[in-house]
């Protein structure tokens, strides 16, 4: 596998985790069926395609990215689908995050 399509696995990987954390805020603890099923088919897909990608690129850089990615998009799609507060110190950690993965990618 190539380093472009290992990095393609991981963004991929890293929205399939904003999936997977909404549908998990929308199951409700797990006492909506079709939510439940819903997140635990995205879980089974990131971790997948996040392992495909480990085959090729450092496991300390792909985690990292991934967990940003992750992070950042769960927060944009909890201010954008469930009203969550948004405020300039969370931007500004956001944009620290954003730039982090930007950075990992770089080195």
């Amino acid at each position: 596998m190539s380093q472009s399509l290992a990095w393609l696995m991981l963004v991929i990987a890293g929205a399939l985790d904003v999936g997977w954390a909404i549908a998990m805020k929308y199951a409700e603890g797990y006492t909506r069926a079709g939510w439940s099923i819903a997140s635990l088919v995205l879980l089974a897909a990131f971790v997948f395609l996040l392992g495909r990608a480990l085959k090729v690129l450092e496991v300390g850089v792909a985690y990292s990215v991934w967990t940003g990615i992750g992070a950042a998009g769960t927060f944009a799609m909890g201010v954008v689908l469930f009203g969550e507060t948004l405020s300039a110190m969370k931007l500004a950690g956001i944009a620290l995050v954003l730039m982090g993965i930007v950075a990992l990618k770089l080195a």
